[in-house]
């Protein structure tokens, strides 16, 4: 009975100091010298600075442009050409990309981009994308 009481004592201790910072730690992290372009040091708080954050949202930087050849781009109501057609998209015109997928494979290439505000989704194939695009 007592040793169970003081192994869960020293557990919760443990626990308790584990997820508590030390005074000397919130200190030396709370002002870090950055150098400024010009050669001036200027001290950023970080506990105060809103971490950045990677929004699901911000589909309207990326876009994509359409490479197939006089031909319209089937806009789909999923990742497959087994999915029913909802749209089309002229050659050569900018797309915007929301997200990619793993989809039916379309001349080998299995990547799907979906469209913002869900309006279908397009061949990885036929769309060529400039910058990064984020995994639905």
């Amino acid at each position: 009975m007592t040793r169970r009481i003081l192994k869960s004592g020293l557990l919760a201790t443990v626990a308790v100091f584990a997820f508590l910072p030390t005074a000397g730690a919130a200190t030396a992290s709370a002002a870090t010298p950055i150098p400024a372009p010009q050669g001036i040091i200027q001290y950023y708080n970080y506990t105060t600075l809103p971490a950045p954050v990677a929004h699901r949202h911000s589909w309207y930087r990326t876009t994509g442009r359409v490479t197939t050849r006089h031909v319209r781009l089937n806009v789909r109501s999923g990742p497959s050409t087994r999915y029913r057609v909802v749209g089309h998209r002229h050659s050569n015109r900018l797309v915007p990309v929301a997200c990619k997928t793993y989809g039916g494979s379309v001349r080998g290439n299995h990547t799907w981009y979906r469209l913002p505000h869900r309006k279908g989704f397009v061949s990885g194939h036929y769309v060529r994308v400039g910058h990064a695009v984020p995994w639905c």
